[in-house]
């Protein structure tokens, strides 16, 4: 789970204006360190199926923000994949 002050820093980092807090940048932080979480939970619990697909719907959805960015602005597509060290296509 992330807490509260985790998420207001991503959200400072990766905003776009003042008071953005939904922006596809902002969108794909958040998710970004909840599958990583999420990641670590699954690697000592093997059997955790539900929290597993769950992992999956994340995943999914971020690729689909980042298509959604790669489409619309490339420049940003590339800066926020270098800086959360994102693997591209």
């Amino acid at each position: 789970m992330i807490t509260k002050e985790e998420k207001t820093q991503l959200i400072e980092k990766f905003h776009q204006h003042d008071g953005d807090t939904g922006s596809a940048e902002v969108q794909i932080a958040i998710l970004s360190k909840r599958i990583t979480q999420l990641t670590e939970h699954l690697r000592g619990n093997k059997q955790d199926h539900s929290s597993r697909r769950g992992l999956l719907k994340m995943v999914g959805h971020r690729r689909r923000l980042l298509a959604y960015l790669r489409r619309k602005d490339y420049n940003r597509y590339v800066a926020i994949t270098e800086k959360l060290n994102i693997r591209q296509k």
